[in-house]
C-alpha cells in the first residue's frame, strides 16, 4: 500500500475501486507530516497505472503548498501515456 522510507512515498500494489479511499487516506497522512517539498512518490512498484491511481495522486498533489509539492518518479507506462493523453505532463512533475 503507501510506505515512506528513504525520503519517499512509495505506492505498492493495485487501486482500485475497493481500495482508492484507503491509499488516499494513507498517503494524505504522510504527505501532511512533512515539513520540505516537494517530496517524491516512488510508484515502481505500482501494479496498475490506471486513471483512478492517477486521481489519486492528483489529489495528494492539491493538498500540497501550491499544488506543487509532489514529484512522480517510475511512472508506468499505461499511466503516462494517460497523462500524455490528457495533457498533463506539464503539470505534473515527472522524473
Amino acid at each position: 500500500m503507501i510506505e515512506f522510507t528513504a525520503q519517499e512515498l512509495h505506492v505498492t500494489g493495485k487501486i482500485d475501486y475497493r481500495n482508492a479511499e484507503q491509499y488516499y487516506a494513507q498517503g494524505l497522512k504522510v504527505i501532511q507530516t512533512q515539513q520540505q517539498y516537494p517530496m517524491t512518490v516512488n510508484l515502481s512498484a505500482l501494479e496498475h497505472g490506471s486513471t483512478l491511481a492517477l486521481a489519486v495522486l492528483v489529489r495528494w498533489l492539491r493538498q500540497t503548498p501550491n499544488a506543487e509539492g509532489l514529484v512522480f518518479k517510475a511512472v508506468p507506462e499505461k499511466m503516462m501515456k494517460i497523462i500524455q493523453a490528457c495533457h498533463l505532463e506539464h503539470d505534473l512533475k515527472l522524473i
